[in-house]
């Protein structure tokens, strides 16, 4: 257990309820567990996901328990989760059930992760985006009401995430091996990255069980390649920041907001160049207030464990 007996955000912008809270952000690809006293972080841990939309419940379970043995749970007063798939009152209650036995007792509050990522941001409104492994869109207004877009999953959507660059890098690589031309060199470093020979051996590699995790993990392969100037790993940033913006953009005009609307995870955080494309995709559409999170989302705890303490009162 590493012990953190330092504040490791500026949390200035906010009165820190005076409360022992562990928060949660359960993404594709990791679990991080953060324990606070008063604001203060005391330690903070990680493991692999528990998202069962990721992995089955029993990975999940087991990474849960091996998270709370490495957190300190004695006097924890507050647990706030927030994870992929939490589409419905059913999905929160099936992830807080696992995470109970870990803290008998303690009050488990679930939510979306999009919820952490604009309460990271400190925005009571607006809309937070999410480009990690997956991607989704979610926001409110001052009046309360709420919208989503996409957040479906991989099947189904997750336009702009780790995993659509994994899968479209495939799709070039079958592409170009389809036109009998020799592989370029986003396709050299993929069939490197997968162990493999040739372009056809990504068929069968694709479907023979690899996870969204795995394919989300060749995106920096499109990212490197495209700072090198290949001009279809350019292309597919282009459209990522673009499907990105279209998800943000929908959330807001369904609210009637002009922003702010926060960028946020790891390909969203840490790319510059999709950061940009995400901007003036906006930018285009009239939306300015744009901002790229400058935290890590765990640290939206904070603020909504303010904002059930305000509640509370």
């Amino acid at each position: 257990m590493r012990l953190l007996p330092t504040i490791l955000r500026d949390v200035s912008s906010t009165s820190i309820p005076p409360t022992a809270i562990i928060g949660l952000d359960i993404g594709g690809s990791k679990t991080r567990g953060i324990l606070w006293h008063d604001g203060v972080v005391i330690a903070d841990e990680q493991t692999g996901s528990a998202n069962v939309q990721n992995v089955s419940i029993d990975e999940a379970r087991q990474n849960l328990q091996k998270l709370f043995s490495l957190l300190p749970t004695d006097g924890v007063e507050q647990i706030f989760a927030g994870s992929g798939g939490i589409d419905t009152e059913a999905d929160a209650e099936a992830l807080a059930s696992l995470i109970r036995p870990h803290v008998p007792g303690v009050p488990v509050t679930v939510v979306h992760d999009t919820r952490l990522l604009l309460a990271a941001g400190h925005a009571s409104v607006g809309v937070a985006v999410i480009a990690g492994t997956g991607s989704a869109a979610w926001g409110i207004n001052d009046a309360g009401a709420q919208a989503r877009a996409g957040g479906w999953g991989y099947l189904l959507g997750d336009e702009g995430s780790g995993y659509w660059f994994g899968r479209e890098a495939v799709r070039h690589s079958l592409h170009r091996m389809n036109l009998g031309l020799s592989p370029d060199q986003l396709t050299v470093s993929l069939l490197e990255k997968c162990g493999l020979k040739e372009s056809g051996e990504l068929i069968a590699h694709f479907h023979s069980g690899t996870s969204r995790r795995y394919w989300a993990s060749m995106s920096p392969l499109i990212l490197n390649a495209a700072l090198q100037g290949h001009p279809e790993s350019l292309a597919m940033i282009e459209q990522a920041g673009t499907d990105l913006a279209a998800l943000a953009a929908q959330v807001a005009e369904q609210l009637a907001l002009s922003g702010p609307i926060v960028l946020g995870s790891g390909l969203g955080m840490h790319q510059p160049p999709l950061q940009k494309v995400f901007r003036d995709q906006l930018a285009a559409r009239g939306f300015h207030e744009v901002r790229v999170l400058d935290q890590d989302p765990i640290f939206g705890v904070l603020d909504l464990a303010l904002q059930a303490s305000v509640s509370k009162n």
